[in-house]
């Protein structure tokens, strides 16, 4: 037979009292849609990208950036 669970005194379920702590934190909710990194349409897309930037400044700009962004492995 299941346990029963008392009600919270406040109310509130588990997940509203956790926002509520994040909120009382100074923390934001944010959702966010960001392109699917394994559909296909998302390589195609960053191959033609990155074919404008080729040879261009710009391209040492952009990998100076994700150089600094990521900490890549020694070879």
């Amino acid at each position: 037979m299941p346990r029963a669970r008392p009600e919270p005194k406040d109310g509130l379920t588990k997940f509203q009292r956790y926002r509520r702590a994040q909120v009382d934190k100074g923390m934001k909710l944010l959702r966010v849609w960001v392109p699917d990194p394994t559909r296909p349409e998302f390589a195609a897309e960053a191959a033609r990208q990155a074919r404008l930037l080729r040879g261009r400044p710009e391209e040492a700009e952009a990998l100076t950036f994700i150089e600094a962004a990521f900490p890549w492995p020694e070879k």
